[in-house]
């Protein structure tokens, strides 16, 4: 499951019911306490409670009512669930979700007293005909009862089957968002509730302010959080342990209870064992990771800016392991608060690099929260969140186009004076792919330039940009700098575009590839180096229709089948990270041997 959206209400500064939405990247920006942390905490306290401990003090001092609900909306659901042995049954089916088919979990802490109580509740689109409404609640021998006075036909076992067959019989079933108690709840809303807590994300969050100390710090939390992913993806031997020591102990108190018939049948008539199998938390508990650097000096005894470097491997190591295994079985959401602390410029593009990396997977997702200029620079501008004080000082959370000159002023981000031509292109992974071309024929002819460090040329991402490109774009446009457009071929209508960029006077230029898409550029020896895998690479499509990317998707799934073909947008992502640095100007040439890259290149450098 995914994390689609969380609403807050009575937590801390939201008195208000406040609802964020979540991309797979998504950063919060703003001022010191204006409310960026509460909502990561609030996540905390939702799936774990362990990091961040719910506290009475948490309730808005505000508000009269101590009660704070904190409401996670989850898509991409579980097909189907099971109560118990033979009881198979779905969400959907059950009336669980809502009229959007996604799942919405609001969990409620009363505050009142000095610990504060929880109740699970589902909100959903459920029968409420009075006759109907409670079939959660009731055990099978009432539900066989109903199906008997309806004259149902239904097998008298299995709670889920029964109750299809009553919600099938009754003419109106008045379905409307209600709250289900599961926590609470009798018969099998528990049930669904021990059930859904296996799907639900893994959630990490990461501290900027934690103590230093042996067993926590930049270390043991990352690492407990791998413990928490190795646990999840070994759940199925873990429930046969659990399965086959339950059924050990029912058999031991049967013997028992047979035995003490023997003894006395009047001592007691029925003996039956309650078993409690331990939780995740629980079965994290018996695990603890500790780590040494050089000459045994604990990684607590390093610098601050080192201990935070640990980020950047568990990441990097996370990206990697995700890419190499294609595991989904449970996602994974990481939130880390401002991750550039106490990190050299260049770590931190390591840092964000590795965090779109894993952002790009489709088991995770990444929050974060950041004042650097330089690091919200380089997110992409649909992930920022922007963290406010409105008219009544209460914190808003704004998102969309409207926000970004006022993030752009917070922090500081202008266009660079240096600029004097616009490169504009379709989306980010181009600009990843020509920096990388570019950068391949400057080594070979230092009279073209190298767009990695080439100033003077700013890249402006018409199809889905970052902030940084935002801000340049939305700047310099103002001060009529000439613009490069160069678009893929795959999109005819980019034609009349091209050519009304041409008709201008003011020395722009547009082209369009003359190959299908900027990945018809690779070499076969760069994607194999990268992926492992051959693929013949076409100028065009290949005969069965398929585009550069899709190939590769497919020659990596045919020589790893346990690993899905990935999605356009994320294999896009690969090639352009992995393979495009792995071009040389000997292989471009041997793709382009016409010399179009080479020739914009030289076009551009006449214009700087």
């Amino acid at each position: 499951m995914k994390l689609k959206s969380v609403s807050i209400k009575n937590f801390r500064c939201y008195q208000d019911e406040v609802t964020v939405a979540f991309e797979d990247l998504t950063t919060f920006i703003g001022k010191n306490d204006i409310g960026k942390s509460s909502v990561l905490e609030a996540l905390e306290i939702f799936f774990n409670n362990d990091t961040v401990k719910i506290e009475s003090g948490d309730a808005c001092i505000y508000g009269a009512d101590k009660r704070i609900t904190i409401t996670c909306e989850f898509t991409e659901v579980p097909d189907t669930i099971t109560l118990d042995a033979g009881a198979e049954t779905s969400l959907a089916g059950e009336y669980l979700v809502s009229a959007a088919g996604t799942l919405k979990i609001q969990k409620t802490f009363d505050c009142k007293g000095t610990k504060p109580s929880e109740d699970v509740t589902l909100l959903a689109r459920h029968p409420t005909a009075p006759a109907v409404s409670n079939l959660l609640d009731l055990k099978e021998k009432d539900l066989q009862a109903i199906v008997k006075e309806r004259k149902l036909e239904v097998a008298l076992k299995g709670n889920p089957g029964m109750r299809r067959a009553i919600w099938a019989s009754e003419p109106n079933l008045k379905l409307d968002e209600v709250s289900i108690p599961l926590s609470k709840g009798k018969e099998d809303g528990k049930r669904i509730w021990d059930q859904l807590q296996a799907y639900l994300p893994l959630f990490a969050l990461f501290q900027s302010d934690r103590d230093s100390k042996d067993s926590d710090g930049e270390v043991q939390t990352p690492m407990m959080a791998a413990v928490s992913q190795a646990i999840a993806e070994v759940q199925e031997e873990i429930d046969g342990i659990q399965k086959k020591v339950r059924e050990k102990a029912e058999a031991i108190a049967h013997s028992t209870h047979q035995a003490l018939m023997t003894i006395d049948p009047n001592l007691a008539s029925e003996l039956t064992p309650q078993f409690t199998a331990p939780t995740p938390a629980k079965w994290r508990g018996l695990f603890s990771v500790n780590m040494e650097t050089d000459d045994g000096i604990p990684l607590n005894k390093r610098g601050s800016g080192i201990r935070r470097l640990i980020l950047v491997s568990f990441f990097k190591a996370a990206a990697e392991r995700r890419l190499a295994s294609g595991d989904r079985s449970r996602s994974v959401i990481y939130a880390i608060e401002e991750p550039e602390t106490g990190q050299h410029p260049n770590n931190q593009k390591i840092l964000i690099d590795s965090f779109k990396t894993l952002a790009d997977q489709e088991a995770c997702q990444v929050i974060l929260t950041t004042h650097s200029p330089g690091f919200a620079a380089e997110l992409p501008v649909e992930s920022i969140r922007y963290v406010t004080r409105g008219a009544n000082a209460k914190p808003d959370i704004q998102s969309g186009v409207d926000v970004f000159d006022h993030v752009a002023t917070a922090l500081g981000l202008v266009a660079d004076s240096r600029v004097k031509v616009i490169l504009c292109v379709e989306g980010p992974t181009d600009v990843t792919a020509l920096k990388a071309l570019s950068r391949a024929l400057n080594q070979g002819n230092a009279m073209l330039p190298d767009l990695h460090v080439e100033r003077r040329v700013a890249f402006a991402v018409l199809g889905g940009s970052t902030l940084q490109h935002w801000v340049t774009n939305h700047y310099l446009r103002e001060l009529g700098k000439p613009e490069v457009h160069i678009y893929d071929s795959d999109v005819a209508a980019y034609a009349a575009s091209v050519a009304a960029v041409n008709a201008r006077t003011d020395g722009s230029w547009a082209a369009q590839t003359n190959k299908l898409e900027i990945e018809n550029y690779l070499h076969a020896d760069a994607i194999h180096e990268a992926f492992g895998v051959v693929v013949g690479v076409p100028d065009q499509l290949d005969a069965a229709g398929n585009a550069v990317p899709r190939m590769v998707s497919l020659a990596i799934h045919a020589a790893n089948p346990v690993m899905a073909p990935m999605k356009d947008s994320n294999i896009k992502k690969r090639l352009a990270d992995l393979a495009f640095p792995r071009m040389t100007a000997q292989r471009l040439a041997a793709r382009d041997p016409a010399g179009e890259v080479s020739g914009w290149l030289q076009r551009i450098a006449a214009m700087l």
